[in-house]
């Protein structure tokens, strides 16, 4: 990461994090002679292009943040926090980050970056030997900072389109593309040798330690006057920011203050 937007996809962080002022609402007012005005029913307009199921993504996003969120990841995170020291939370996270360098070595490799793909290289042959199977990250301590590239943003070199914006229950915010990257991310070595308990635990520590990272800016995200669009846009806006490495071409749109400062917290 480059100042590195921390891949929380986070988890469902990366879950709960995303968002495009993609919905309007608009609320029409009667009035007739002699009688006070009423209020008509509030309407929601689903216009961006991006978002061409908001209908259905709306709801499970609600049910991501106010069900699973609430009830499970929330108090979860909660109780990892209080148990496991934060040196070997430290210790899990870099554990699992270890893991996908192989994958990010081959997508520097398909994007045509080669210091990248030698970096992610040197950064799993350092950490999985020096650093105990990625324990503790030694690699970053000698000045090599993780490239963190992936399959999705291989596909955006390459062309293809985001598809169509989705909410999937219990991961989060994605778009097709998206979610074809992540199916072929975890195809890649070490990943598609784990076992379903290895593979449960990665993807547990890695949701556990993407909403600790949420932790700080959730506030930011409960006071937005709509967090569903306040999420779409950052989830673009880090994709774009991942893609460009860092430096993305000026956006045609100037994003709000509290989304600009939400994209800066979790850098």
């Amino acid at each position: 990461m480059l100042s590195p937007i921390k891949s929380v996809a986070l988890l469902l962080t990366a879950v709960l994090l995303t968002g495009c002022a993609s919905s309007k609402q608009a609320e029409q007012q009667a009035a007739t002679a002699g009688t006070a005005a009423q209020q008509a029913p509030r309407t929601v307009v689903y216009d961006d292009p991006r978002d061409p199921w908001e209908r259905v993504n709306r709801p499970l996003f609600d049910f991501n943040l106010d069900v699973l969120d609430e009830y499970l990841l929330r108090p979860a995170t909660v109780g990892y926090m209080t148990i496991v020291p934060k040196p070997a939370r430290k210790g899990l996270k870099n554990v699992v980050d270890n893991l996908g360098e192989p994958a990010s070595f081959l997508n520097s490799v398909l994007q045509a970056k080669p210091e990248k793909a030698a970096v992610s290289a040197g950064r799993f042959l350092v950490n999985s030997t020096v650093g105990i199977v990625g324990l503790f990250d030694v690699a970053r301590k000698i000045g090599l900072e993780p490239a963190d590239e992936d399959f999705n943003q291989t596909l955006a070199v390459w062309g293809v389109g985001d598809g169509p914006y989705l909410m999937v229950p219990a991961r989060g915010p994605t778009t097709i593309r998206g979610t074809a990257g992540g199916i072929v991310d975890n195809l890649y070595f070490p990943l598609g040798l784990l076992n379903t308990p290895l593979t449960l635990t990665r993807a547990a520590i890695m949701a556990l330690d993407a909403r600790e990272e949420l932790m700080q800016v959730e506030d930011m995200l409960n006071n937005s006057l709509d967090p569903y669009s306040f999420v779409k846009e950052a989830y673009f806006q880090r994709q774009r920011f991942k893609i460009y490495d860092g430096n993305p071409p000026p956006p045609e749109e100037t994003l709000d203050d509290d989304t600009l400062d939400f994209l800066d917290e979790i850098e």
